[in-house]
């Protein structure tokens, strides 16, 4: 089994696409990861709570947990936990998607910015930038966000009390890169 230090650290840009102004997150991943471990990274970065469906489509694929509906519905799902992030992404500039919620319909573009070596005593998976809160769960994708947005920021909004009971305060502009790297840190264990 390879070491940590012969493999290459994948660095993704992650833009949650149909939100203006964006929410974008910058991450640090070994480029061993499965998709599957994408996923789990990806929950993380964006706050989101791993309950509902979730897809890759890179190059002509779709990467998820296939199940037999799949089958019956002529969908052709490739597991997730099988191909590594190098098998199926290995290009400087290479883009691919990532779907979470497919009622809400968050969609994420990844681009691989860089591939890079690891900086020695560093903590992989790691998340070195990004912006805005996301969205909470259940809010019914971009559209549902903006409304929300508008309920909570105007107490005048017919839906304002409602909202903020259902959901509570959120600062949209509120990202800290700290909890997020803590929260890596606790589901991933450091082996770089």
């Amino acid at each position: 089994m390879a070491r940590k230090d012969e493999h290459s650290v994948y660095q993704l840009r992650v833009l949650l696409r149909d939100i203006h102004p964006p929410i974008w997150r910058r991450v640090q991943v070994w480029d061993d990861v499965t998709l599957a471990q994408l996923h789990r990274i990806l929950q993380i970065v964006m706050s989101w709570e791993d309950c509902h469906l979730h897809q890759f489509r890179i190059g002509g694929g779709v990467y998820s947990v296939p199940d037999s509906e799949d089958k019956l519905c002529e969908r052709n799902i490739i597991d997730e936990h099988r191909p590594r992030l190098r098998e199926v992404v290995s290009a400087v500039g290479a883009k691919f998607n990532y779907e979470y919620d497919l009622g809400d319909g968050w969609h994420h573009e990844l681009s691989l910015e860089a591939i890079v070596k690891p900086e020695p005593g560093a903590h992989y998976p790691r998340c070195i930038g990004g912006e805005r809160a996301a969205p909470p769960e259940d809010i019914g994708g971009p559209p549902g966000y903006e409304n929300f947005l508008h309920a909570i920021t105007d107490p005048a909004h017919e839906e304002h009390e409602d909202m903020l009971q259902w959901r509570g305060p959120l600062d949209p502009e509120c990202f800290s890169l700290d909890f997020v790297n803590r929260q890596l840190q606790k589901k991933f264990r450091s082996t770089g």
